[in-house]
């Protein structure tokens, strides 16, 4: 019989299981406890990055990232204002702001057939439905129609109620006078910044200042409405008023073009001055340009050449030479020269303008001698100074400098050194009728002011002030006190030399009945680039001073090379000067001068 089996005991069970685990090659413990610290390091590390990066976004980068958040989360508002508007001594409109519309379509979104918008559209835009078409097939969207649509095309457009169109409002600078006052107003561009006039030189009177204003968002994006700030968009009433008259600039335009036609010539000016306080009452060029439409016009048109463009005045001159030699006592009202009609200067050949006609005159007067515009009886006036003395006294009356204006881009006239003047007597004899020197014309205008204004150098300006609309002043210009250089003597002893050149001389074309005017012509050659003088090329001038016995305008044309033999001051701008003095007796009533009383002659028995 077999032995009966038993149970084998655990130990030989656990060892016959730990057998076959091996054979099963289970990990044991140590491997997993390993793995557990591999894990456990992981994350570990992992935290220690997280905190560095809080440490950097919360220590080293937080002020960067405030600033960044607070940019997402506030705008600054600085809205569009309009400038202020510029007007005419009697409160005309020269320039104001207007709002505009830019047109632009989207034909993709028309619900209407392209033909029919265009059929709409193109009698309200003045282009043809052809045309519009056209730009309609050129995109699907975004197409420009117009720049510049005024308010009510853009209500009509509006009034259609047609799908796909888009009205994007802009301002836009009107000039309701258009050419007639564009030397003096100036343009702004599209960025509405001033580039000429009074818009340049007084951009900070026309520009409201607006404070930026910080607005708060939402998450979204949205401006939250309570933190909009109660009236940052007020607007003034203020308006920038000028000394210019448009009356008088519509009266002057004509006469200029007219002349500057009739003797084909290249460009004209004429100015008018108060003799009171050195206001403008009008500035007129031709050619001239649209501000409208500035970026039509020639560059060249855009410089107001009264103030940029020297040239030698000539005879115009003479009679500020005569004012200088008798307040420096060097001659006397009645004093007389010899005439001789044609002289040498360092043997430099000078004679007066008629010799070949009139010859030597002998005798002649100081009255005379400006009467006649004789260049030697002006030569032997001045030979009575020092050199140093008269150029000093040309020093004193503004040669060589600039006005002072409040119009932009002004140059300073051009003068010979003392030391040229002391060293070369030719260089006196030709600056004693006008030559050897250059000016502008609104220094011209200037120089004889001090005539008309009893001796005072006057600043020519065309601001008067920011107004309101009740006519109260906001601000007004402060200038320094007129310099008192001539006698008032002095000032109306040469004034009534100049009236003689009216009634009798070279300016009778200026001549105005019932009126004492005193005036000069001037004809002068042109200087050439390359030195000397240009033999076709001439500037003409008349300056007109009245009423004489009470002297209170200055009215000064010049014309640049005008064509022809009889072009001269007497034919080509003298006519001009009248035609101005007639429309200021219209404008400003002036009555007729008093004859002159003639002393009653006592009869003795």
């Amino acid at each position: 019989m077999s032995s009966p089996s038993y149970p084998r005991s655990g130990r030989s069970r656990r060892g016959s299981l730990m057998a076959r685990l091996r054979r099963m090659h289970i990990p044991q413990a140590k491997p997993t406890v390993r793995r557990l610290l591999v894990v456990w390091g992981m994350l570990m590390g992992a935290s220690g990055l997280l905190m560095l990066n809080l440490v950097r976004l919360q220590v080293v980068q937080a002020p960067h990232l405030l600033k960044q958040a607070r940019s997402q989360q506030t705008s600054y508002l600085r809205p569009f204002i309009p400038r202020r508007p510029i007007v005419d001594r009697n409160g005309n409109i020269l320039a104001i702001d207007r709002p505009v519309y830019t047109l632009y379509a989207h034909p993709t979104y028309f619900k209407e057939p392209k033909a029919t918008v265009a059929a709409k559209l193109s009698p309200i835009l003045g282009q043809s439905i052809a045309e519009l078409n056209r730009k309609f097939e050129s995109a699907d969207t975004g197409i420009r129609l117009e720049f510049s649509l005024p308010e009510n095309s853009a209500d009509r457009i509006r009034d259609l109620l047609i799908d796909g169109l888009d009205l994007a409002q802009q301002q836009q600078r009107l000039y309701p006078q258009q050419n007639l006052a564009a030397d003096i107003v100036g343009y702004v561009d599209v960025d509405q910044a001033g580039q000429a006039g009074v818009e340049y030189s007084h951009k900070n009177l026309l520009e409201r200042s607006v404070k930026s204003v910080r607005l708060s968002r939402t998450g979204m994006g949205a401006v939250m409405p309570d933190q909009i700030p109660g009236g940052f968009l007020h607007i003034d009433d203020l308006h920038l008023q000028l000394t210019v008259d448009s009356r008088l600039q519509r009266a002057a335009l004509p006469i200029l073009q007219q002349q500057i036609k009739k003797f084909s010539a290249k460009r004209g000016v004429v100015m008018v001055m108060d003799a009171r306080d050195g206001a403008i009452r009008a500035l007129v060029s031709d050619p001239s340009y649209d501000p409208n439409q500035y970026f039509k016009a020639k560059v060249e048109l855009f410089k107001n050449w009264a103030l940029t463009d020297l040239y030698e005045p000539g005879s115009t001159f003479k009679p500020l030479n005569i004012a200088i030699a008798l307040e420096a006592g060097a001659i006397k009202p009645d004093q007389i020269f010899n005439d001789e009609g044609s002289i040498y200067i360092d043997e430099w050949p000078i004679q007066n303008f008629d010799y070949s006609q009139a010859g030597a005159r002998g005798p002649t007067s100081v009255s005379e001698i400006l009467q006649r515009s004789s260049n030697v009886g002006m030569v032997h006036i001045v030979q009575q100074m020092k050199p140093l003395v008269y150029h000093g006294w040309l020093q004193r009356i503004g040669l060589g400098q600039s006005t002072g204006s409040d119009l932009p881009f002004e140059m300073a006239g051009q003068f010979k050194k003392r030391s040229v003047f002391a060293e070369s007597p030719v260089e006196v004899a030709t600056a004693s009728f006008g030559q050897g020197f250059s000016i502008t014309a609104i220094q011209l205008l200037q120089m004889h002011g001090i005539l008309a204004s009893g001796g005072k150098l006057l600043t020519p300006h065309v601001v008067q002030g920011l107004y309101d609309a009740y006519g109260q002043p906001y601000w007004q210009p402060n200038p320094t006190g007129p310099k008192q250089i001539f006698s008032p003597t002095t000032a109306q002893t040469v004034l009534q030399m100049m009236e003689a050149v009216v009634s009798k001389g070279t300016g009778k074309a200026a001549q105005v009945p019932g009126y004492r005017i005193a005036g000069k012509t001037g004809t002068a050659q042109k200087a050439s680039a390359g030195g000397g003088y240009l033999e076709s090329a001439k500037i003409t001038s008349f300056v007109g001073i009245f009423p004489v016995e009470a002297p209170r305008y200055v009215v000064v044309a010049v014309i640049d090379e005008p064509k022809g033999e009889d072009a001269f001051g007497s034919t080509v701008a003298a006519p001009i000067v009248k035609s101005m003095i007639e429309a200021l007796i219209t404008i400003d009533k002036i009555p007729p001068s008093q004859p002159i009383a003639t002393p009653t002659p006592t009869l003795t028995p």
